[in-house]
């Protein structure tokens, strides 16, 4: 994950549900992609040491234990950036020019200078972190998919080149593959449409109250229609059965407001931030020392780092 800043809502639910899946019955990786971020704040390279620590609390209070999963940062292994380098030897630049994400960011982030060779390449590193531990299964959120493919085309083509060396990796998908922000576009905090782990009740309310509802619905006795409500879809995640069926019927009435509809959902939001609140608070509290389960982490990686980039090298032969 980039360490970019603070972690929001969609990371917990497209990403880190699954991480915490996995790291009980997989040997899992989960690290700062440090250098990722670089692809898009290299003018403002001061936010991702600053975002490193925050960003791996954030993973704690979510349930992402140390003692099961192995942590580290990106540019601590140099052997990333090697393999990154052999797999853009052999990638096609017509495979990095049709991504939809890339084609999807340029337009989305317009002020930004993106038309650099490592925005554009960012899916052959994001390609050599997942091979490198000859990952099967990759948990992703469904904006990522294309990449995963593409990570799955350059594997392929390297064991033809030289002989099988690579596992070819499948996606794995949470069941909330995507969430909207709070203006109906993808979650993020480049967009300012976050609801953030670390964002108080109080915070979140603020987010939530002005939340775009059906356009239609101009008055409070105006009925509406939940299918393309983004609070109703939020609905769909959190509330129960019981909530969603009063809430579509209420809405499609006029037989509750806006208002109350989001109130209902912010409660039961609540209780699932609320939990990861106060166990961000416990570890800060603490004084567990972040920087220390990074070094652990990293010295772990580096053995299989190390013993993968051996195989690499000898089936290209250099």
């Amino acid at each position: 994950m980039r360490p970019s800043g603070k972690l929001h809502l969609g990371h917990h639910l497209g990403v880190l549900v699954n991480w915490k899946k996995l790291q009980e019955d997989h040997d899992s990786f989960f690290f700062a992609a440090d250098w990722h971020a670089l692809t898009t704040e290299y003018e403002n390279t001061g936010v991702i040491r600053e975002s490193v620590d925050d960003m791996i609390i954030d993973w704690m209070a979510a349930g992402i234990d140390p003692a099961k999963a192995t942590l580290f940062i990106q540019s601590h292994l140099p052997e990333h950036a090697e393999l990154h380098l052999l797999l853009s030897m052999i990638t096609p630049l017509s495979w990095l020019e049709r991504n939809p994400t890339y084609k999807e960011q340029l337009r989305e982030q317009a002020t930004r200078d993106l038309h650099t060779y490592g925005f554009l390449g960012y899916p052959v590193l994001q390609a050599a972190d997942i091979l490198m531990y000859d990952a099967s299964l990759v948990p992703v959120g469904i904006d990522q998919v294309p990449h995963l493919e593409l990570t799955r085309e350059i594997a392929r083509r390297f064991n033809f080149l030289y002989g099988e060396t690579f596992t070819v990796p499948e996606a794995f998908l949470t069941e909330t593959p995507k969430l909207m922000g709070t203006d109906t576009r993808k979650m993020s905090k480049t967009y300012g449409n976050a609801i953030l782990l670390s964002d108080t009740a109080e915070e979140v309310w603020e987010k939530v109250r002005p939340m775009v509802t059906d356009p239609a619905r101009v008055r409070r006795n105006d009925p509406g229609n939940p299918e393309i409500c983004n609070v109703f879809a939020y609905h769909k995640i959190f509330s129960d059965e019981e909530t969603i069926g009063k809430v579509e019927v209420g809405c499609r009435t006029a037989g509750i407001g806006c208002i109350e509809c989001k109130k209902w959902m912010f409660e039961r939001m609540e209780a699932v931030l609320a939990p990861i609140r106060a166990r961000r608070k416990e570890i800060v509290e603490d004084g567990t020392s972040v920087r220390e389960i990074l070094e652990e982490g990293t010295e772990r990686a580096r053995e299989t780092a190390a013993a993968k980039m051996r195989a690499v090298r000898e089936a290209v032969r250099i």
